[in-house]
């Protein structure tokens, strides 16, 4: 498993993070400068976000390998219309 650099936030650090970027830039306060900035750090925690979802995947995949063969079955989310 890749080690994560100190830059890096975890997940939740990184969500939270994003959350309260894209409400800022909702407000529509900031200067072009800013909001560039501000969408260019959206778009790394984006990244970081993605890949921690894949490694969770990636990780639940191994757990749930049984005899070498893969046995995952679509989510079904019951609160779906």
């Amino acid at each position: 498993m890749a080690k994560r650099s100190s830059k890096t936030p975890d997940f939740e650090t990184a969500l939270t993070e994003l959350e309260a970027l894209v409400e800022k830039m909702e407000q529509g306060d900031l200067s072009l400068d800013e909001s560039l900035k501000q969408f260019e750090r959206g778009v790394q925690l984006t990244r970081a976000c993605q890949q921690a979802l894949k490694d969770a995947e990636q990780k639940v995949q191994v757990l749930m390998e049984k005899d070498g063969q893969t046995s995952l079955e679509p989510f079904e989310d019951d609160a779906a219309p």
